[in-house]
């Protein structure tokens, strides 16, 4: 009995650990890609990578995706906020690897993102988050947002592998 719970703590400090080191790595690149698309792009000038389909686009969004809520800036701050905090809190009790991949990814996307809208102009708490990437007619976007797309999907997808192995084993 004993055993089993030094196992099952060992297990979630692994996934703790899993998750903060997921998180840093995701807002560390992301951040250093925000300052290269700085020291290189214009805002408001497209850089064509692919013809018209795949560009670099420089612009600081106050808002969430899509640019929505540009006048929510200290909202999305607080949530970012609160995403990270609750991310740290639930790693401990994380036991699936690819729920602890999706919340970090998530919380690494969430925390590239926050740093910017604490750090950046117009100033702390309401900064304005780079955004560099433009696919298609698509929203232009960033590696932190692409991170909690990619993030999000993962984590639906184990939970539902999580269920669906649970209802298999009972």
């Amino acid at each position: 009995m004993e055993q089993n719970r030094t196992t099952e703590k060992r297990t979630m400090n692994r996934w703790t650990w899993f998750i903060v080191a997921i998180m840093v790595a995701v807002a560390a690149v992301d951040q250093v890609v925000k300052q290269i698309m700085l020291s290189f792009l214009q805002p408001g000038v497209p850089v064509p990578v692919i013809g018209d389909f795949f560009r670099l686009y420089l612009l600081f969004n106050p808002g969430a995706a899509f640019s929505m809520g540009q006048n929510s800036t200290w909202l999305f701050t607080t949530i970012q906020l609160a995403f990270v905090a609750g991310a740290l809190i639930a790693a401990p009790r994380i036991r699936d690897r690819w729920e602890a991949l999706g919340i970090a990814m998530i919380a690494g996307g969430a925390l590239g993102n926050l740093v910017d809208r604490l750090f950046r102009e117009p100033g702390f708490w309401f900064g304005h988050v780079v955004d560099y990437i433009s696919v298609g007619s698509f929203a232009v976007f960033n590696i932190a947002d692409a991170s909690i797309t990619v993030g999000v999907a993962i984590f639906v997808l184990a939970v539902f592998a999580s269920e669906r192995k649970a209802a298999h084993a009972g």
